[in-house]
């Protein structure tokens, strides 16, 4: 996580076969935010910190935004408010 901190950005951890990490990756997308994706599934580190912050589940989308706040498996809506995209 500070990685993304240091650089400023968000930071999409997600596998190829997740449906709401799609979802959430075509949101970031059509709202032109800029995003680096990791995926679990190849990243071991990812993995890990993925689990670590999830109380050891493989949630994804697992979500790490600049400020340092982390949202899980975030519905369109959420991501909406958080970015403050009306």
């Amino acid at each position: 996580m500070s990685e993304a901190l240091s650089q400023g950005e968000i930071v999409v951890y997600a596998t190829r076969w997740c449906f709401d990490c799609k979802r959430s990756e075509k949101f970031l997308r059509k709202n032109r935010i800029d995003f680096r994706k990791v995926d679990i599934d190849k990243d071991q580190e990812g993995q890990e910190f993925v689990m670590k912050v999830n109380n050891g589940s493989r949630s994804v989308p697992t979500i790490v935004f600049p400020d340092g706040s982390i949202l899980v498996e975030p519905s369109n809506d959420e991501l909406a408010e958080k970015l403050g995209i009306e």
